[in-house]
């Protein structure tokens, strides 16, 4: 896996197990709220559904959805919370640059993470879904090695580290013409072919991290009196 990241898509990792990748060098990282997540990436409109599809890489570890931006986003976040007039509200929206590690997600299966992704799942039982057809592997990849741009066949999931929280791809990172031309970025106004604009992005994943926390925070008392 460690090989697949450094020499396919040229992204650097730390050493150790598992496998991290490096942030602020080739991406930084937003991490929310994998309920917040999904609905920002509704509201965005699935990869291919128009000229401006929000292609950008997005993985899932847990209850959270990391998105995959230019690097220098995550210095650009609290800037952007402030222009956008969120910077006075408690948001659960973080992000990860310069210097910072991300655990690498588990090699896609053939298809299976990048037609997860295109449905968009719509709940944290979707996102159950999408890891476990991320760590079922896959028998039918084909043979595929070293000289191969494409993913070696991974084991299926003997460990359980999917199933206990472990990263997988929602939308894999695209390989051809480089991962990074589909990454937002506040450079790339109105959003490229690939990708919304990071002021937009970022606007839209605020906009739903606050209606999550406003949602669980008028659950938690309806959840409190049905106990009693």
């Amino acid at each position: 896996m460690r090989w697949y990241y450094e020499s396919v898509l040229g992204w650097p990792t730390a050493p150790g197990t598992p496998v991290r990748l490096r942030t602020g060098v080739r991406f930084d990282v937003l991490d929310v709220p994998v309920q917040a997540g999904h609905a920002a990436l509704r509201r965005l409109g699935p990869p291919g559904a128009t000229p401006r599809r929000p292609g950008f890489p997005v993985a899932l570890r847990g209850g959270r959805m990391l998105l995959l931006v230019a690097a220098g986003g995550a210095e650009e976040l609290p800037g952007l919370l402030e222009w956008l007039e969120w910077g006075s509200l408690p948001l659960d929206l973080t992000a990860v640059g310069a210097g910072g590690l991300v655990e690498a997600p588990l090699l896609p299966a053939t298809g299976a993470t990048e037609a997860a992704g295109s449905a968009g799942a719509t709940d944290v039982a979707g996102s159950a879904d999408v890891a476990g057809s991320a760590a079922a592997g896959s028998a039918d990849v084909g043979r595929v090695g070293r000289g191969s741009a494409l993913p070696p066949p991974r084991p299926r999931d003997h460990d359980g580290r999917a199933r206990r929280g472990a990263a997988v791809w929602l939308r894999p990172p695209e390989q051809e013409g480089g991962a990074e031309t589909s990454l937002p970025a506040l450079s790339a106004v109105g959003g490229t072919a690939a990708a919304p604009d990071l002021a937009r992005l970022v606007h839209t994943l605020a906009t739903e991290c606050h209606r999550f926390r406003l949602s669980s925070r008028c659950a938690s008392p309806r959840l409190a009196r049905a106990t009693r």
